[in-house]
């Protein structure tokens, strides 16, 4: 299995996926015309795992200067339990320790045991219960990992400007 940045050629592969595994009784949002704008913006990584037969999983991620959203995470049920999603999502984990990002977020369906046991394993906490999350049908998890301390907040103006006077 090999792991890379997904192209445009991939949208309609990964539209479907996100369908039919994540998606899967809500309304389709992720449809291969946003999965193809996704993949071409500078602030969000597309990752394809793939076997000799195709693609097999993928991940979505968008940064901003500090945090990063974990907006999509799906391995097709054939090739689940097998570390594909932890492969991509310890890739994403290390492209946003370079990028200097100081924490990931990401939400996922409350019935979804085994995703919440999977995140945990990887050091995300639970961190708010959101009722309804999903069209009102179903409510999420959402959790957050923690990369490295956010810097301290700059000392207050009066302070600074009596510590350059000495």
């Amino acid at each position: 299995m090999t792991l890379r940045l997904a192209g445009v050629g991939d949208a309609d592969t990964i539209a479907q996926m996100s369908r039919d595994l994540i998606e899967s009784g809500l309304g389709w949002r992720y449809r291969a015309d946003r999965v193809r704008r996704l993949i071409v913006r500078r602030d969000t990584s597309v990752i394809v795992a793939c076997d000799r037969h195709g693609t097999v999983g993928f991940a979505v991620m968008q940064f901003d200067d500090e945090h990063a959203h974990l907006t999509l995470l799906a391995v097709r049920p054939s090739h689940q339990r097998q570390g594909v999603a932890r492969q991509m999502l310890q890739w994403l984990l290390q492209s946003a320790r370079v990028a200097g990002v100081v924490s990931i977020h990401l939400e996922l369906r409350a019935s979804n045991r085994a995703a919440l046991h999977f995140y945990r394993a990887l050091g995300f906490v639970q961190t708010l219960v959101l009722a309804g999350y999903y069209e009102q049908r179903e409510s999420a998890i959402r959790m957050m990992c923690l990369l490295r301390a956010p810097e301290q907040a700059p000392p207050p103006d009066d302070w600074l400007r009596r510590a350059q006077r000495r």
